[in-house]
């Protein structure tokens, strides 16, 4: 199937209604056309892994298109400079979202762009950084704590930001790395503390929401 061909599968499947609901959660109705994750994913399946499509569609700008590429491009054949170009191209979060899920996280540059997209101005750029250290904190199960231990700093320092999707997602990388075990629990809770000694709202709210969800798991 060429890219072609499933530009025209995704244009068939248009939806003015899930377009407008997708608005509603603040995802950028841009090039959009309001198809549901499950069809995507069920169309990335019947594709497979396919690098040279997943530039082609990236390219072209389609909202949907591109979490399509994102699922079926091979994390073993990305660069430092798609990777760069893509998170540059980010316009709505749950693009963001996707890709870093999808695909980001499993490239051995991953804990390298967490801590250099997590210094980015661009809010999109910033959330993704954030966002590799939550999935990374989930998926790569293997990893030396100490690898998240370099995150805890950054959390501190970016806490401030007050954009609804990068303080979203500093709190999400916080959760996700003290849920990871009793050890990282006790770092990330000592993290929540000296946040809340900060005078500043977003810092409150990051670990106030982060506290709550420690306080209703057990860690062991």
């Amino acid at each position: 199937m060429t890219s072609q061909e499933i530009i025209r599968q995704l244009q068939k499947q248009k939806n003015a209604k899930n377009i407008a609901g997708m608005a509603r959660f603040g995802i950028n109705s841009n090039k959009t056309l309001g198809i549901s994750m499950p069809f995507l994913r069920t169309l990335a399946k019947l594709i497979g892994k396919n690098h040279i499509c997943a530039q082609e569609l990236w390219k072209n700008g389609i909202h949907e298109a591109r979490i399509l590429a994102a699922l079926i491009d091979d994390a073993r054949l990305i660069t430092q400079k798609q990777m760069n170009g893509w998170v540059s191209d980010f316009d709505s979060w749950d693009v963001c979202d996707q890709v870093c899920l999808n695909l980001f996280y499993k490239t051995p540059v991953a804990y390298h762009k967490a801590t250099e997209w997590s210094g980015d101005g661009r809010e999109f750029v910033k959330r993704a950084g954030f966002v590799l250290m939550a999935v990374l904190a989930v998926h790569d199960k293997n990893a030396d704590d100490q690898k998240f231990d370099q995150f805890f700093p950054i959390i501190l320092r970016e806490s401030t930001d007050s954009r609804k999707y990068v303080k979203k997602a500093v709190n999400w990388a916080l959760r996700q790395i003290g849920k990871r075990n009793k050890d990282c629990m006790t770092k990330a809770t000592a993290c929540t503390k000296a946040l809340l000694k900060s005078e500043n709202k977003t810092a409150h709210w990051i670990a106030g929401d982060a506290l709550q969800e420690f306080k209703k798991i057990s860690i062991r």
